[in-house]
């Protein structure tokens, strides 16, 4: 069906940040080879007294002799598995916790910031009109129309199903089973293990004291937000189909943005060098 090869598209945005920077990991340089020691001098010199041999030449005195000799490079403490605040510096990347990072749990008035954040920060916007443009081309929902009227339609109904879909997954249903709704990344491990983790976070979460659990607020959030939109969609569409569509759709999303969130220290450090 047309709206459910639209909706399932926009993981595939997620995705390609991934292609095109997730497989090129940075490798440290190697230290470089210190300067080698002198040679001895020739066997006819004339040999020092046996009661009083000299000194040994330290490392320390080599080095400091040589002022411009190149030193090891010693990469700082968490260059890997950093997170930051945006990734490429648009999409909002508040949720996402750095590798071994331990954090307090959030507070009910926290997890609606992480919403609130996600919601109506400039990217969601740009976001809900780029794939507006896109249900509007393929009329996933003709009863919306076309023109500037159909584009405001498929606007409103994109941004409404993404701001509902954050507030139940981040804020209310994880409010209510006291979990977590925050991204710890992994950061280690082949590319097949960090995706397949990524992907298992749809299904296991933490709770707020920390133990792991099966995770409600994804599922169960989704799928509500799905059935809310069931409120402000036509009634002339066969609304069963429809909900479980904006269901998988929403959780395929989430899937592809854990992946994109588990690979983005690693593209941020071999590409960028954590500058972003």
């Amino acid at each position: 069906m047309k709206d459910s090869k639209t909706r399932v598209s926009r993981a595939a945005v997620f995705a390609f940040i991934l292609v095109a920077g997730g497989s090129r990991l940075c490798a440290q340089e190697s230290p470089a080879t210190p300067p080698a020691n002198e040679q001895e001098k020739s066997a006819g010199a004339t040999a020092m007294p046996a009661q009083d041999p000299p000194a040994p030449k330290s490392t320390d005195d080599a080095t400091s002799g040589k002022p411009d000799a190149p030193q090891p490079k010693v990469e700082p403490a968490g260059s890997t598995g950093q997170q930051t605040k945006r990734i490429l510096w648009i999409i909002p990347n508040y949720r996402s916790v750095s590798v071994d990072a331990h954090l307090p749990p959030l507070s009910f008035k926290e997890k609606f910031w992480l919403a609130t954040q996600d919601s109506f920060d400039y990217s969601a916007f740009a976001y809900a009109g780029i794939f507006a443009g896109v249900g509007m081309a393929g009329k996933s929902t003709p009863d919306f129309g076309q023109g500037a009227a159909g584009y405001g339609n498929y606007f409103a109904h994109t941004f409404a199903d993404d701001t509902v879909e954050n507030y139940m997954v981040e804020a209310i249903v994880p409010s209510l089973t006291k979990e977590d709704p925050r991204y710890y990344t992994l950061g280690r491990g082949g590319f097949v293990k960090r995706t397949g983790y990524a992907v298992s976070r749809l299904f296991i979460t933490r709770t707020d004291s920390g133990k792991r659990t099966f995770n409600l607020s994804e599922v169960v959030g989704a799928g509500a937000a799905a059935g809310i939109g069931n409120i402000y969609y036509p009634t002339d569409q066969n609304q069963l189909v429809k909900t479980y569509q904006r269901w998988i759709s929403q959780i395929l999303q989430d899937g592809a943005s854990n992946i994109l969130k588990e690979f983005w220290p690693d593209v941020n450090h071999a590409l960028f060098h954590n500058k972003y």
